[in-house]
């Protein structure tokens, strides 16, 4: 993962303007967040403060389905935490629509309510999108449960951006293992939403299955929200592919695989990604989807029972894909900010590697409270999620994840087909 600043060293370098944005939040006598700052500038931390997180996940829009449960998991440790511990949580939650430009209007709201660390967004375009033209010109740290796109380990982000999924140079490499190793494809087409997302993962896969000996035919993008997608489905499978890759969200997902059944008679098949993972697709689709498998990260962290606990009896329903990314994202932002002692952007962006990676205290989804009391007091401390272990690289990248392959029930539902581990 390339990077020509070393990331951690320029945090410092955000500057006034990029904290002009958080106005109010701390001062020098100190302010309804509680923290109080020394005559010398020495800012003295108190659990009796107010943490702020901001929330910025699609609840309308293509994601939907997938966004409501991921929004879900991102409030929930507010939830576990209330009467808790001393610390006051504000949290707001702003929809993001699975649109660049609403998202953009959000996090504005979001800035200029003083939320200095943010959940989100989803969307790797979004979060792109958002990072440029909010959080980073305005010194806020925005951690992703769910934006794996490449083009996020590379913007100038002054150490302010960061993600609890893998980054799809990992799942480029799992699909074109599992395209190679398990469907004995020695061929293959992709069909991708054309958004960065889709874009760089098909081409991560393009690169993988290259490397390992296979051929690529095709690579075919696709809009979102279209009411047909024969014509591309006609080029992607044209040469007769081995396997065909999908790669988009359920809203395009749903019209795209009942045109595959309807209009071909093929039984090629199909490998999907994370952002299809939805239980409701078969049901969506009107077909068992026998043929279809896919790829997407694994909650596989020490907190993980914990956690499923917790969002089954909150919610009434099983956490699904990315979920136990965003209570990690959340947790990593609320230590952070406990650790730094003031509701800054740029202070937050200072602790996230060291309340996550490894050293020090261990803390758990179950022992959150605690470790916020740690995190506030100066005690060195590691975060160990639902999702991972959380060690992000100099990037604010995963170094390591483990990925499901997966198939669909044919009455909705998602079946663990196997297990994978993969480290960058």
């Amino acid at each position: 993962m390339p990077s020509n600043v070393n990331r951690r060293d320029v945090i410092r370098g955000v500057g006034a303007a990029g904290i002009v944005g958080l106005a109010g939040c701390s001062s020098n006598g100190g302010g309804d967040d509680g923290t109080t700052t020394s005559s010398g500038g020495t800012t003295t931390s108190s659990s009796a403060r107010t943490l702020k997180q901001g929330v910025l996940l699609p609840t309308t829009g293509g994601l939907a389905d997938l966004g409501v449960p991921i929004n879900n998991g991102a409030i929930l440790p507010r939830i576990l935490l209330e009467g808790e511990t001393d610390f006051t949580l504000d949290f707001s939650e702003q929809d993001t629509q699975t649109d660049a430009n609403a998202a953009q209007s959000a996090a504005q709201t979001l800035r200029n309510s003083g939320y200095p660390a943010v959940t989100g967004a989803a969307s790797s375009e979004v979060t792109i999108a958002v990072a440029n033209n909010v959080f980073i010109p305005s010194g806020m740290v925005g951690c992703s449960p769910a934006s794996t796109s490449p083009a996020i380990t590379d913007l100038e982000d002054s150490g302010l951006i960061y993600r609890t999924p893998p980054t799809d140079a990992l799942q480029g490499e799992v699909l074109a293992q599992v395209a190679m190793e398990r469907l004995d494809a020695s061929t293959a087409a992709t069909m991708y939403v054309n958004n960065s997302y889709g874009q760089l993962l098909s081409q991560s896969f393009a690169t993988a299955f290259q490397n390992a000996g296979g051929e690529m035919l095709q690579q075919v993008s696709f809009q979102k929200a279209q009411s047909s997608y024969t014509s591309r489905l006609s080029q992607a499978l044209s040469d007769d592919p081995g396997v065909v890759i999908v790669i988009g969200y359920p809203e395009s997902g749903k019209q795209l695989f009942r045109d595959f059944y309807t209009d071909f008679d093929s039984d090629v098949p199909i490998l999907v990604t994370d952002g299809l993972r939805s239980a409701s697709l078969p049901s969506d689709v009107g077909n068992d989807m026998s043929n279809v498998t896919g790829t997407a990260p694994l909650a596989a962290g020490p907190g993980t029972e914990y956690f499923t606990e917790q969002f089954q009896s909150e919610f009434g329903n099983e956490p699904g894909v990315f979920t136990s990314q965003a209570f990690d994202a959340t947790a990593v932002c609320l230590l952070a900010n406990a650790a730094a002692g003031e509701n800054s952007g740029a202070a937050i962006a200072q602790e996230m590697q060291a309340v996550a990676n490894p050293g020090g205290e261990e803390v758990l989804p179950s022992t959150l409270a605690e470790g916020l009391d740690m995190a506030a007091s100066g005690t060195e401390i590691q975060y160990k999620g639902a999702s991972s272990a959380v060690d992000f690289d100099e990037n604010g990248d995963l170094k390591a994840a483990t990925y499901e392959y997966f198939g669909f029930e044919s009455g909705g539902g998602i079946r663990t087909i196997d297990e994978i581990q993969f480290t960058a």
